[in-house]
């Protein structure tokens, strides 16, 4: 399909014509966005709000460089962790205490499931998807691993699905909102009553739902959270991460990492460790404040925008983009595994194809960015904040010209890099 029948069959204008009437147009200019570029790879790393230059060069030459260590108070620098938390929350449904910017996803995971194990001391399953994101089944190894009374059970491996998973012997409950590779939204509210209703602890990873869809954590009942910043929150490659719980856990925490941060009484170094109240008790020790910095740019690139407004763009920037694409994906053996039902979905397009990584490749020399997952996924993140419908077009004009005439196949795109 080329771009001159998408004019003549008024596909084109139709999507300058949405372009125009987006009430969320404004936003594309709080990100830096490469000329040429249409970014489809939000969902792996978000582009850098414009604003992050600025708050970098106060955060270097004046905090830093001028401020040196009084800025830990002057600066707010102590504060960020709670301070970020509570903004971010908003973007989640958590109330205010109940979330902390820190540490990294996989720390976050070890913290958030030595704590619901802690909550049930009677069970001794932690039950996860055998398709999670790898860190997150790393790390439930390694929990395992050091707990030899745990057991580690797994969706698709020990039973086709997670809710025939779950019994009185399951304490906890490790489970993606939007599944990394298809893009499949679970329903949390309906998994949360089923976990609660058979006495277990739930945790869920918002890698790839916070920022682009609406989150209700307290609302739905959820009991743990946790999630990166870098994706659809925009806030740069390896920010930090977030943790929730939910208030009424908060006396009952308990986690391994007792660094600092976590003490009740930080600057009193005492020689024993005491927990801190609340959220704090799921530090550990202290933040990269930099980075913390570029927290605060992403948040605020989104945060004053309705998060179902959001959700609303993104559904049709995805309905538009397999729309077009799906004609062409049946011709040539592609397939969209991404759920067409809006109550499925996240915010990517995922499509299986034998020579996906090719065909990614012959897109990204176009300027059409997206990723592949091995062995065949590949993924195309929409994010409604800087993405238009046009955007959606071309990128489908793009992927179409490239399956329709084979360019994929040209040893620049096949041929994979090393890794080292």
């Amino acid at each position: 399909m080329s771009l001159a029948s998408l004019d003549n069959a008024g596909s084109a204008s139709e999507g300058a014509r949405r372009d125009a009437a987006d009430p969320l147009r404004h936003l594309r200019a709080r990100f830096h966005l490469p000329e040429g570029t249409i970014y489809l790879a939000g969902n792996s790393l978000g582009p850098a709000p414009v604003a992050a230059f600025g708050d970098m060069e106060t955060a270097l030459r004046r905090e830093w460089a001028e401020g040196l260590v009084r800025s830990w108070n002057d600066a707010g620098w102590f504060a960020l962790v709670g301070t970020l938390g509570d903004r971010l929350g908003r973007l989640i449904g958590s109330g205010s205490g109940q979330t902390v910017v820190c540490d990294s996803v996989s720390v976050n995971v070890y913290k958030a499931l030595h704590a619901a194990l802690a909550l049930r001391p009677d069970r001794n399953v932690i039950v996860a998807e055998g398709g999670s994101f790898p860190t997150d089944l790393y790390v439930a190894e390694g929990v395992a691993a050091g707990r030899p009374d745990v057991e580690l059970k797994l969706e698709g491996v020990d039973a086709e699905k997670i809710e025939d998973l779950i019994d009185e012997r399951t304490a906890v409950v490790l489970v993606n909102h939007v599944d990394y590779k298809t893009g499949e939204l679970r329903d949390m509210a309906a998994l949360n009553r089923l976990i609660h209703a058979r006495g277990a602890v739930a945790v869920w990873d918002l890698c790839h739902s916070a920022g682009v869809v609406p989150v209700d954590l307290d609302g739905s009942g959820a009991d743990l959270a946790i999630g990166c910043t870098y994706k659809y929150l925009n806030c740069g490659p390896g920010a930090p991460a977030f943790i929730y719980a939910a208030t009424r856990h908060h006396e009952a925490l308990s986690q391994p990492l007792s660094g600092w941060w976590g003490h009740a009484a930080p600057f009193a170094f005492e020689r024993g460790y005491r927990p801190a109240g609340g959220i704090q008790r799921l530090l550990c020790g202290t933040q990269p404040i930099l980075s913390m910095r570029v927290v605060d740019a992403g948040l605020a690139a989104i945060e004053d925008v309705e998060m179902t407004a959001l959700r609303a763009k993104s559904l049709g920037l995805t309905d538009l983009f397999m729309e077009l694409v799906e004609p062409v994906c049946r011709v040539h053996g592609a397939s969209i595994v991404t759920p067409r039902d809006h109550a499925a979905r996240g915010s990517q397009v995922s499509i299986t194809f034998e020579h996906g990584f090719a065909v990614v490749q012959a897109l990204i020399a176009r300027g059409v960015v997206g990723d592949f997952r091995a062995p065949d996924m590949m993924r195309f993140g929409f994010a409604p904040a800087y993405l238009g419908y046009a955007d959606a077009e071309a990128a489908a004009e793009a992927f179409n010209d490239v399956m329709t005439s084979g360019i994929w196949r040209d040893e620049r795109f096949t041929k994979r890099r090393a890794v080292t």
